[in-house]
């Protein structure tokens, strides 16, 4: 087996995917939703340091486009400003 993770040793990596295929399907969803929402976060964050001037609505615009592409959040920001009380 190639080892998937360049810091970790291979017997470890055996362990951790036995571990893993002896989880619940539940289990590994969950694991899986907690990692979404780490990396989103990680994400959200990151754009928030970088220009901390952003407005909510315009950092979740900038999200939008670093993951989803500029033409969906131009859509994104168009609908927005649509639904503007």
């Amino acid at each position: 087996m190639i080892c998937q993770s360049p810091d970790t040793t291979p017997e470890a990596e055996k362990v951790q995917i036995d571990l893993i295929r002896r989880s619940s399907i539940s289990r590994r969803i969950s694991i899986v939703r907690c990692l979404s929402q780490t990396v989103t976060y990680l994400s959200r964050r990151s754009i928030q340091r970088s220009r901390p001037y952003l407005s909510k609505r315009e950092l979740d615009i900038a999200f939008v486009s670093n993951h989803y592409g500029q033409e969906l959040a131009e859509r994104l920001r168009l609908y927005l400003e649509q639904k503007k009380p």
